[in-house]
């Protein structure tokens, strides 16, 4: 799994930035052709505290404007709600990747190695 933004961290970095507020977060995008529509997420991207969700998702708001209303009927459904979720900062996948990377999940938004 490829991850945006953590390259060049250590694991007491990463673990560092989450407790003050990082997060691994992912966009959408969806693209459609008459019959066809494709809703599908991007690589998950670390967001530092402090980096807004909403910018790092717009190139995915984009295309989703431009291409994704033109598939009936799932274009149309789909489109309102990918938009949405990236300009409300990228759905929030924190607990499932510090899981996925070896890394508790405590009580509250932080990564710790078990």
């Amino acid at each position: 799994m490829h991850i945006d933004g953590i390259n060049g961290l250590t694991d007491v970095e990463l673990r560092e930035a989450i407790e003050r507020g990082g997060r691994f977060v992912f966009f959408e995008y969806c693209i459609s052709c008459v019959l066809i529509t494709l809703r599908r997420p991007s690589d998950i991207r670390f967001l530092r505290r402090g980096q807004w969700g909403w910018v790092r998702g717009m190139p995915y708001t984009i295309v989703s404007l431009l291409l994704g209303w033109w598939g009936l009927p799932w274009g149309i459904l789909y489109t309102p709600l990918v938009v949405l979720t990236n300009l409300t900062g990228g759905c929030d996948v924190t607990a499932q990747t510090c899981a996925y990377l070896g890394m508790e999940l405590a009580e509250d938004p932080q990564c710790e190695k078990p």
